[in-house]
């Protein structure tokens, strides 16, 4: 149960039920061409997050709190502290997991897991809108700039049927993460007190 909803961590869409619409080929230049730019210069990136899972069969929706952390080009951390402990580390092409005090780790290269990181670090540097593995598409609502990640392939839509990144109007960095998966059982992500080039220990990125 824990790994499934610590996968959900990665596989992000849910249920913030604003309305949207469609951007126009001009818009979508522009939110793609500003957040790629801005966002390049980022080298490090901290954030609490709040991760809201709804599974058909519970009645009631897990909710779990944690810190993620992120260290260009390719270092990532996903550290759950409520309800439970529970950490995903990626780097070095691999996946390192410590399942409340048991160790383990995988190689992310042929794993689903290597796409939904590449998606999370793309995310901070911009090129998430050109990663091969997913069909973009843009929209807007009264708050939010919002890119949408269709799988291509038929491997990863076994897992994942839709992403949903959330960018504030006239921010560059997600604030939110949604996913939509093949079971259809949502996750979605909240991100706050988002910190951007500010240290981080190396701890961070170990288990």
């Amino acid at each position: 149960m824990i790994k499934n909803i610590a996968f959900g961590a990665f596989l992000f869409v849910s249920s913030i039920f604003y309305a949207q619409t469609a951007m126009t080929g001009p818009e979508a230049k522009t939110f793609v061409t500003k957040v790629s730019s801005e966002t390049q210069q980022i080298k490090t990136l901290q954030s609490d997050f709040t991760q809201t899972k709804k599974m058909d069969f519970l009645d009631k929706n897990i909710v779990t709190h944690g810190k993620m952390s992120l260290k260009s080009p390719n270092m990532l951390s996903w550290k759950y502290t409520k309800p439970y402990q529970y950490s995903i580390v990626f780097k070095e092409n691999k996946i390192f997991i410590n399942d409340q005090g048991k160790k383990s780790s995988v190689d992310a290269k042929s794993k689903t897991f290597e796409k939904i990181n590449k998606l999370i670090v793309g995310s901070s540097n911009g090129k998430m809108f050109t990663d091969p593995e997913f069909t973009v598409t843009y929209f807007k609502n009264a708050s939010y700039n919002i890119a949408r990640f269709t799988p291509k392939s038929t491997q990863l839509l076994k897992y994942i049927k839709q992403i949903e990144l959330y960018f504030p109007k006239n921010e560059s960095t997600v604030a939110q993460v949604n996913m939509l998966e093949a079971s259809g059982d949502t996750t979605n992500i909240v991100f706050k007190n988002t910190k951007i080039n500010a240290p981080i220990s190396a701890s961070e990125f170990s288990l």
